[in-house]
């Protein structure tokens, strides 16, 4: 059993320059209270799978691979940001988001047919997350971190585009420790190639 789920990775200069922008952010007032996520785990989450059993990944992961398949290569930049109210701050995307949603739908769908309890999703929103606050869906009161100056701050951001050329199934371990700011750990565990000449690109034995 692994906590899994689909996501495109972005590339480590795109990550350098998204790094660069944000550490001006941590010196904004509030800044200390709220929970950074480390660049080394950035990702564009496609399709969150949950708890998957050792059964089922065979199927998931020939279903992804043909899902990658039926999909080109594409052209993205990590753009601007946005919010998800007072809740969380994100980078999003710029350049063919419509390939990139037809992608995350194609996730989804995988994830249905290998027999996996998919949560019903809303529109697909490509976003990068950059940071959280303890504020919830049903805040009543005033946040304790008001998100709108960081996301103004990224407001002129435009990082250097890349080609999209593959597919990530991703394992998300959780913090354990119990010390506090702990970040989840990801590693890779599957990679598929886009396009039709894809060939697998290598994958968790």
């Amino acid at each position: 059993m692994a906590r899994l789920f689909v996501a495109v990775l972005p590339p480590s200069f795109a990550v350098a320059e998204l790094a660069d922008v944000t550490r001006t952010l941590k010196a904004l007032p509030g800044a200390d209270k709220l929970r950074w996520t480390e660049s080394a785990g950035w990702h564009f989450t496609l399709a969150f799978l949950g708890e998957v059993p050792d059964a089922v990944r065979p199927d998931l992961e020939e279903r992804l691979r043909r899902a990658a398949r039926r999909t080109p290569s594409f052209e993205l930049q990590l753009y601007r940001s946005g919010r998800f109210g007072q809740r969380a701050l994100w980078a999003g995307a710029h350049g063919d988001v419509a390939t990139l949603r037809r992608l995350a739908e194609r996730a989804y769908e995988a994830g249905g047919r290998a027999g996996l309890a998919m949560e019903e999703t809303h529109r697909f929103v490509p976003h990068l997350t950059l940071a959280r606050s303890g504020a919830g869906r049903r805040q009543t009161h005033p946040p304790e971190v008001d998100l709108l100056p960081y996301a103004a701050e990224l407001d002129g951001f435009s990082g250097t585009p890349w080609t999209v050329r593959e597919l990530c199934l991703v394992r998300s371990t959780l913090p354990r420790s119990g010390v506090p700011g702990e970040q989840p750990r990801y590693e890779a565990v599957g990679r598929w190639s886009l396009g039709p000449g894809d060939v697998r690109a290598g994958a968790e034995g």
